[in-house]
């Protein structure tokens, strides 16, 4: 696969942010107004409620919105939605499910989007930052900003910790295709680098960060995976 120009890969992702959450969670980074379903059946009651949740935990984040402003904004009864949802939690449980998928889908798009070879892939993950720290409301990592609200132990603390792990797995694979000689130790190095890029983003409100954090994970990239050493995916 041909290495795209930072603009390329940018429209790369924009594409394959398919699907009504995915497109809510780009909306959420400020790409414009959410993909709202076309002439038909209105969504059921569970996707309003998820939708809407959605939209508001990445803006405000789960402590910060009410179940009955959820219910308000969603319009559905409230017997509805503790149908669908008993507690609380229950529906951060289920936002933060809909955020892992799509950070996921956006980190590996930009890494395939680097080519071919794993180690360039270490590197094109990068992007994923640098598109969401760009963006007019963007708040950085919902996971980081949910387990600082609930407490260690809980589900929603929990739920933060797997996907962290999760992405440090993939991170760890693709690390030891490259030819790293401690994959584990690069992922670990790589993935701190990326939740610094998505919390500084925020609080410097400078998207040079997201370029800076980058550069830095190419320099340990380069340094973890000789190309002598580098083997093909």
């Amino acid at each position: 696969m041909p290495l795209l120009h930072e603009g390329d890969r940018a429209t790369l992702v924009e594409s394959v942010l398919v699907g009504r959450h995915t497109s809510l969670y780009a909306w959420a980074h400020g790409a414009g107004d959410p993909v709202t379903t076309p002439s038909g059946p209105r969504p059921g009651a569970r996707e309003r409620i998820v939708d809407t949740a959605f939209r508001l935990f990445y803006a405000r984040g789960p402590r910060g919105v009410g179940v009955d402003t959820i219910i308000d904004e969603a319009g559905v009864a409230k017997a509805s939605f503790y149908k669908h949802f008993p507690r609380k939690d229950d529906l951060v449980l289920a936002y933060l499910d809909e955020v892992d998928r799509t950070w996921l889908g956006q980190l590996r798009a930009c890494a395939r989007a680097a080519g071919d070879h794993p180690a360039k892939q270490l590197v094109g993950m990068f992007d994923a930052l640098q598109t969401a720290a760009r963006r007019e409301g963007y708040h950085g990592c919902a996971f980081i900003n949910s387990a600082a609200e609930a407490s260690p132990g809980s589900e929603v603390h929990a739920r933060s910790v797997d996907h962290k792990r999760l992405v440090r797995a993939w991170v760890t694979d693709l690390a030891r295709r490259a030819g790293a000689a401690d994959p584990e130790g690069l992922a670990r190095q790589l993935t701190v680098l990326l939740d610094g890029g998505l919390s500084a983003g925020v609080l410097d409100a400078d998207p040079e960060v997201a370029a800076s954090a980058r550069s830095a994970a190419a320099v340990l990239v380069a340094a973890a995976c000789p190309p002598a050493r580098a083997s093909t995916p």
